[in-house]
């Protein structure tokens, strides 16, 4: 059994918690449940097949719950160990029958502990933090959005693949000695972060799906993935704090699944908008004022179909 660490989430004035051991268990494929929930619509312009693309089946998760599966695609090119960490996990269906302990309205949706409380973590070691990480115009580029000041002085924002994302202006590239600048995730709804004690470098197994956009967490915990399908569920999860809230029963996270072990067959074929598409910077351009002001990158969902 780990030492128990409690983590004060002095951000958000809420607490975040890790650390304790579960035997692993070997890993069993198994179908996703297929959500219930209804192909979403958007304001899209007329689109091809070539406009859509299937994530990778390898950084691919199924969260299977009552509200359906939330399906999840993870960037190794953000934070490759967070990814790594979470993918042998499930692999190990660690997290089967784990419950949302943690589920704030209007924030985020908080689960991966064995105990059930908030103190437990897995026997696997802990992961540094991967807040940040440098990025090319030509190895990852963005898709713009807008552009604005921030405590990093002038960053823009807009979308790598489906991750909503701030980084350095590329136009600063050239001081870089390997030609790279610093970018970020944004905690916007939709993006799964892990959850850390007050040692940076404390994540483990907790992660939280945001239920609404957090800007005070960009930096200081990581991103490593973002809900491409069953979006709407992310809100019915049961609001409540185990051992806060009076009469709190959770709800419970059922089987979580790399969508690589999956039978083909019983994948839930979902494609994602290339955000580098010219469909894509049409869509954004619906969000515009009429006045031409850019929105907010988190005011825009990625559109997401199923395959034809």
């Amino acid at each position: 059994m780990m030492t128990r660490i409690t983590a004060v989430f002095l951000a958000a004035g809420f607490l975040f918690t890790t650390a304790c051991a579960q035997e692993a268990q070997q890993p069993v494929a198994e179908a996703p449940q297929k959500s219930t929930i209804s192909v979403p619509t958007y304001n899209l312009p007329p689109t091809t097949d070539t406009d859509w693309r299937d994530p990778d089946p390898e950084n691919t998760l199924y969260i299977k719950t009552k509200y359906g599966t939330f399906v999840v695609e993870m960037m190794p090119e953000f934070a490759p160990k967070h990814v790594e960490q979470v993918k042998k996990l499930a692999r190990q269906k660690f997290y089967d029958n784990i419950t949302f302990h943690r589920v704030i309205k209007n924030f985020m949706n908080q689960t991966g502990d064995p105990r059930g409380d908030g103190t437990g973590d897995s026997s696997l070691p802990n992961i540094p933090g991967e807040f940040t990480f440098k990025r090319s115009a030509s190895s990852m580029p963005l898709t713009l959005v807008s552009r604005e000041m921030s405590a990093k002085g002038e960053v823009a924002t807009g979308f790598y693949k489906a991750m909503p994302v701030a980084t350095k202006p590329d136009s600063t590239s050239f001081m870089m000695k390997d030609g790279k600048v610093e970018a970020w995730g944004l905690h916007c709804k939709n993006v799964t972060s892990m959850a850390r004690g007050s040692d940076e470098d404390s994540a483990n197994s907790q992660f939280f799906l945001m239920r609404h956009e957090y800007q005070s967490l960009d930096t200081k915990y990581t991103i490593w993935g973002t809900t491409i399908w069953g979006r709407d569920g992310l809100t019915k999860i049961k609001v409540g704090t185990a051992g806060e809230t009076k009469n709190f029963v959770p709800d419970e996270l059922i089987s979580m699944r790399v969508a690589a072990d999956v039978p083909e067959e019983e994948r839930i074929p979902v494609q994602v908008l290339r955000t580098d598409s010219p469909a894509f910077k049409a869509y954004v351009d619906t969000f515009k004022s009429k006045t031409g002001k850019a929105p907010k990158v988190c005011d825009i969902e990625v559109p997401v179909r199923l395959k034809k």
